[in-house]
């Protein structure tokens, strides 16, 4: 039987990141259920502004080839995406639009997520959680072809709820983090047997 393999990130470049933490606890959760994770920081992949003259001129960025070879060697994606005005964050959304790019003439449109499964997540230091952006992307994970799993968590008073190392306060969150990765992880394994 194939090991299901998932790619595990948070949509903010920034260092402490609400969001990294999560998707760490989320990670976690996939592991214990027998999957092979792979988490990354988007920090450690700067991108331009998606621009196709940019592209046209130049092709695609060393790190947006990088990005896109790690979402082809997994089978699911663990998204944990900060909320900002409502939305997903830039980064979430241009690391997106990289990897959407074909790279050679007879590579077909939207290869990187043809047959993805994708779980979401979510903190934010509204009330809210960042329940808003999953909504938006949900939407753009579908419409590039991504299944994307009905289950989510929204972490609100984020600033409030992790501790200094990582893991989050409230045990029964922590739980349902976890699940979310024991639920790709099963999912991705029907879909491999």
């Amino acid at each position: 039987m194939t090991t299901p393999r998932i790619l595990a990130f948070g949509g903010s470049l920034r260092r402490d990141s609400y969001n990294q933490k999560l998707v760490a606890i989320a990670a976690a959760g996939a592991r214990a259920a027998g999957a092979e994770v792979t988490l990354i920081t988007l920090r450690d992949f700067p991108l331009p502004l998606y621009d196709q003259e940019l592209e046209d001129a130049e092709g695609l960025p060393p790190a947006a080839k990088k990005l896109k070879q790690l979402f082809r060697e997994h089978h699911g994606l663990l998204i944990a995406s900060p909320e900002y005005n409502s939305t997903i964050t830039g980064t979430l959304k241009n690391t997106l639009d990289w990897v959407s790019r074909v790279e050679t003439e007879n590579e077909p449109p939207l290869e990187a997520f043809a047959g993805k499964t994708a779980i979401l997540c979510a903190a934010s230091p509204g009330a809210l959680g960042g329940l808003r952006g999953l909504v938006h992307l949900r939407s753009i994970l579908g419409n590039i072809g991504v299944t994307v799993l009905p289950d989510q968590v929204a972490v609100s008073k984020a600033h409030d709820e992790f501790r200094a190392d990582g893991s989050l306060k409230d045990e029964k969150m922590a739980a349902n983090v976890l699940k979310l990765g024991d639920l790709l992880t099963k999912h991705l394994a029907k879909l491999l047997a």
